[in-house]
């Protein structure tokens, strides 16, 4: 997973600000679920993983994954409600999308 740290300073959150920590663990939690299903493979952190060594298409998490990963935990912190009422809307940050364009399976 990606070290706290490197999602507040993402998100330009004080480290010692550590009332939102469970909230960025649970978007961590579904930023690599969400890069998961949208390449339609399973993220692993290490080629010693047994399941990697097993898995016919795994997806080890690379700098890009990280950068995408950390455009949506950005997005979803700062957008925490399904609707934006007074603002500009926005969806999903289109840099995430392309950053996983490589790593999607088609035709599965």
């Amino acid at each position: 997973m990606i070290d706290l740290s490197t999602i507040k300073q993402h998100c330009n959150i004080e480290i010692d600000f550590t009332d939102d920590d469970n909230l960025l663990n649970i978007y961590m939690k579904m930023a690599a679920q969400y890069v998961s299903n949208v390449t339609r493979r399973n993220l692993y952190y290490s080629t010693e993983d047994e399941d990697y060594k097993n898995d016919p298409q795994p997806l080890l998490v690379d700098e890009l994954i990280i950068g995408a990963m950390l455009q949506l935990i950005g997005h979803w912190y700062e957008n925490r409600e399904a609707i934006n009422i007074g603002n500009i809307t926005s969806e999903i940050p289109i840099t995430a999308t392309m950053l996983l364009q490589p790593y999607i399976i088609y035709g599965v």
